[in-house]
């Protein structure tokens, strides 16, 4: 999941103290972290005194560290058994493992159902094939290459979710397949950033934006003017295609954004994209972008790497039959649809 320490994008929290998030006048402040889920992180949000929105950020670092720890697959860390370890072991031996590993790989082997395989957290042995290849292609451009589809097809055959063994009274999982590997960066951001605001809410606060790359959750409104909170969408052409889109209106909702543009390498004149289609097991070619709105912001990013992987109409039938989400598409002759509740998100359009 984690190629380097990666970040974790906190924008815009209002905070009066650590038990009253949100409450009463403060003064705006804000900080930056270079160090967790592969972005840059940064906290803007008012507080009584800077010392007192240093305390917050450092709790919400400090959580986030947790699932970043957690969650990686490239390194390893003093005392903890993380997703890098059970990979290690497979067709080993069971790897005991802390209780947010165990509920991250529950809810990625649920949506995997609810998606029907388009979102498969037992991936790795073809996202790290792509993996290789991108990250030799942006090292060397000039000798970038594709991976040839029979080492592709070969590793396909070791991403059977079924062969993850979880036992939660010993918490511990297992890969049968000695073959096989989790990458859980279809969902690990998305859901670490639930989980991290949700225990913001327990502390008692009610209105931050929290965002995560492209995963961005609000709790509550705004403080200062009990307005939603205004959340853009990236123009996956560019600054210069002046294509309009919307800004959104978002509040106790979460927005993820799955785009072309996000990680990418070039062979022969052509991108190559990080999303892998599991049917063609290479970068999905329907969209340049998705973007999901629902509440929940782990259920958000597995809906839009899987919908990225769908059709436009299988895409929209599975966001019409879930009660709370909603999407929209942008397509490469840069017309946009959305699903029938999207419109009520929508504050206005971009100039």
């Amino acid at each position: 999941m984690f190629r380097k320490i990666g970040t974790f994008i906190l924008a815009i929290i209002f905070i009066s103290n650590l038990t009253a998030c949100g409450a009463g006048k403060a003064t705006r402040y804000e900080a930056e972290f270079l160090e967790l889920f592969d972005t840059m992180t940064k906290i803007a949000g008012y507080a009584d005194s800077k010392e007192e929105f240093t305390k917050f950020s450092q709790l919400i670092y400090e959580d986030l560290k947790s699932y970043h720890e957690l969650y990686d697959i490239y390194h390893d860390y003093d005392g903890i058994n993380n997703l890098k370890t059970i990979n290690e072991n497979a067709g080993i031996k069971p790897v005991k493992v802390d209780r947010k590993i165990i509920d991250l790989l529950l809810f990625g082997r649920e949506w995997y159902g609810k998606t029907n395989g388009k979102m498969n957290i037992a991936y790795g042995a073809v996202l790290t094939i792509w993996h290789k290849y991108r990250e030799a292609g942006m090292d060397d451009p000039d000798s970038a290459e594709l991976p040839p589809m029979d080492q592709l097809e070969e590793a396909s055959g070791h991403t059977d979710i079924n062969k993850m063994i979880i036992n939660e009274t010993n918490s511990t999982v297992f890969l049968e397949d000695p073959e096989m590997s989790l990458d859980v960066g279809a969902i690990g951001k998305g859901y670490a950033t639930e989980q991290v605001s949700r225990h913001a809410m327990q502390t008692g606060c009610s209105s931050m934006l929290l965002s995560v790359g492209g995963n961005v959750r609000a709790v509550g409104n705004k403080a200062d003017s009990g307005k939603p909170w205004n959340v853009g969408i990236q123009d996956p052409f560019g600054e210069e295609s002046r294509l309009k889109l919307p800004i959104i209106s978002l509040a106790d909702h979460s927005l993820v954004t799955s785009g072309v543009y996000e990680r990418y390498y070039t062979v022969d004149g052509k991108n190559y994209h990080h999303i892998i289609d599991p049917e063609t097991l290479f970068p999905a070619v329907y969209y340049t972008s998705v973007t999901i709105i629902c509440k929940d912001s782990g259920i958000a990013d597995a809906l839009s790497t899987s919908v990225f992987n769908m059709p436009y109409d299988q895409g929209l039938k599975l966001i019409e039959s879930l009660p709370d989400a909603d999407a929209l598409w942008i397509f490469k002759d840069h017309s946009i649809k959305y699903s029938s509740h999207f419109a009520g998100f929508i504050q206005k359009w971009s100039e």
